[in-house]
């Protein structure tokens, strides 16, 4: 363990009694998912029935708790890093030791793919990649946790071996696309486009299905695998770009190549996955005919910043807000509801319902791309869904929002998404590699809240008095806003720019310190504060043929 120094916390209070009870019950359940996972070692498991630690959703989870405890946050990457196999392959999953004794395994001998790490008391299984939402969380760890060089060198390391062992094992047709060969490789659990291609759940072999090696288990007859993968794709991208990030922090001379190197990665994509007439990207089968399905991982190379600028906007304008496609009642499917694929089936199932993962997920890769007012639409169809619900589910129906699966309460990923939609709404947000605060004051019931983050030696405060909202900065009064927009600042409380987070045209009035600044904002610009006026610093569309806003 890499002991941290520095401690966070934060708090919320509203004068919205079912939102106060959601978020009281959410943070009450996140404590419950806190668990001992080896000797000193306490990290946040997935919850809901899931009590190992996965690499698609316990790095993204750890960090995002970081605004609760910096220790386990970073213990949440550490046990990732630990466990990395010689030859640069991170596993999937890690189990703890105390799991080992109870399933008897080292009597009995282990599943395939499963190593036992004695040193560590911990089990790292390598039968599947499972996502790989491990980079920028643990890269922002750095920052959140005090800046430990040390950590950091480790860091590049694992990344640089992680991404060597993709390229050296997962383009086996040497296309220059990597491929997964299994359906836990990306996660999609029980998806029908998955299991219609004869994709076997876990694949604990070193060569491709489909090779011709006796000792590999033989593939079906109507077996498409392995599969052309814009999400393993986007893991190298994610790898790349953090790489070039570290190199550059760590002044070791690399920065460019890594940028280079994951540029090339995108430009593949743009050239050999991406339709523009269609303005998305597309799997493709082992012999490349593209599988014609759309599907929501195109939101998830958005949050590992494989699309560029266009790319994002054109997924988000065609496709995002369709209600006929992923704009459903309760948004976010994982095959767009016109498809022949989707399957509304309840359980853990990636071919229709929409997961907490999504919600999650969602929150990253609209904002990278500045879709912040998008955002707060998200926000306002799942709280409510989450209220009504009283539990935080893995999945809900698409229609009714009515959870998929009774026993799995307490499902990590949707409390972290409900914390992070109500911090970009009605709260405070650090961006830990920007050194900014986001102010976010969208008006809740009620009209009073008080959102308090700590961090370090400073506490950033922010509550509701007399029709608008103040900023405090230990305790010391920043700033006033109306509510309608985000306020961002730098760590000291000054002023740096505002955001339209609403989907409607607001009214702008920030004073600080006797001045005052003055005017309107449309969702999705940001204006700079100049001398007393509000100054357009950039914006992106907000300007959907099928949820055009009424300005």
């Amino acid at each position: 363990m890499i002991p941290v120094m520095i401690k966070s916390g934060m708090s919320f209070t509203v004068d919205d009694p079912e939102l106060q009870a959601l978020h009281n019950r959410g943070m009450q359940q996140m404590k419950r998912n806190l668990s001992e996972f080896a000797p000193g070692m306490t990290i946040l498991v997935e919850g809901g029935g899931y009590d190992n630690a996965w690499l698609e959703t316990q790095p993204m989870g750890g960090e995002m708790y970081a605004k609760h405890d910096l220790q386990v946050a970073l213990n949440n990457q550490v046990l990732f890093m630990r466990t990395q196999r010689k030859d640069g392959r991170l596993p999937g999953m890690v189990i703890t030791g105390t799991k080992v004794a109870e399933k008897g395994w080292q009597q009995q001998g282990f599943p395939d793919g499963y190593v036992w790490k004695p040193d560590h008391d911990l089990v790292a299984d390598y039968e599947m990649f499972q996502g790989y939402c491990f980079p920028e969380p643990a890269w922002r760890m750095y920052f959140w946790s005090g800046r430990n060089k040390g950590y950091l060198q480790n860091l590049y390391e694992v990344l640089k071996g992680h991404d060597a062992y993709l390229w050296r094992t997962r383009d086996s047709n040497g296309d220059g696309l990597l491929e997964t060969w299994c359906v836990w490789d990306t996660g999609e659990d029980g998806s029908t486009r998955l299991h219609q291609r004869g994709a076997r759940e876990n694949w604990p072999f070193e060569k491709a299905p489909g090779s011709d090696d006796p000792s590999l288990p033989k593939m079906p007859a109507h077996s498409r695998m392995p599969l052309q993968s814009m999400d393993v794709m986007s893991y190298s991208y994610s790898g790349r770009a953090v790489l070039a990030q570290v190199s550059e922090e760590l002044g070791n001379g690399e920065k460019a190549k890594w940028q280079a190197a994951a540029e090339e990665v995108r430009q593949r994509v743009i050239h050999q996955m991406w339709d523009p007439k269609r303005h998305a990207c597309f799997d493709q089968d082992r012999d490349g005919k593209v599988l014609p399905e759309l599907i929501h991982n195109n939101l998830r190379c958005m949050w590992y910043g494989l699309f560029t600028q266009e790319m994002a906007d054109a997924f988000i304008r065609y496709h995002l807000l369709n209600p006929d496609a992923f704009w459903t009642p309760v948004p976010l499917a994982s095959i767009a509801r016109n498809e022949s694929l989707f399957l509304s089936k309840p359980r853990n199932n990636w071919s229709g319902q929409p997961q907490g993962l999504t919600y999650q997920r969602a929150l990253h890769a609209l904002e990278r791309y500045g879709h912040v007012a998008e955002i707060t639409l998200l926000g306002r169809k799942l709280l409510p869904v989450l209220i009504r619900n009283g539990q935080f589910s893995q999945q809900l129906h698409e229609d009714t929002g009515k959870p998929s699966l009774s026993n799995s309460d307490g499902y990590g990923p949707m409390i972290l998404a409900m914390q992070g939609y109500i911090a970009r709404m009605h709260g405070v947000h650090i961006d830990v590699e920007k050194n900014q605060i986001w102010w976010s004051g969208l008006k809740p019931k009620g009209g009073r809240l008080t959102y308090t983050q700590k961090w370090g030696d400073r506490s950033y405060e922010m509550m509701a008095a007399d029709g608008e909202w103040i900023a405090k900065v230990n305790g010391k009064e920043k700033f006033r806003s109306q509510w309608g927009c985000r306020v961002v600042t730098d760590l000291q409380g000054r002023c740096l720019s505002v955001v339209g987070i609403d989907p409607k045209l607001q009214k702008v009035k920030v004073k600080d310190a006797g001045q005052i600044w003055q005017g309107e904002i449309l969702p999705n610009q940001v204006k700079r504060f100049n001398g007393g006026r509000l100054g357009l610093l950039k914006e992106v569309p907000f300007d959907f043929p099928y949820q055009k806003p009424k300005l």
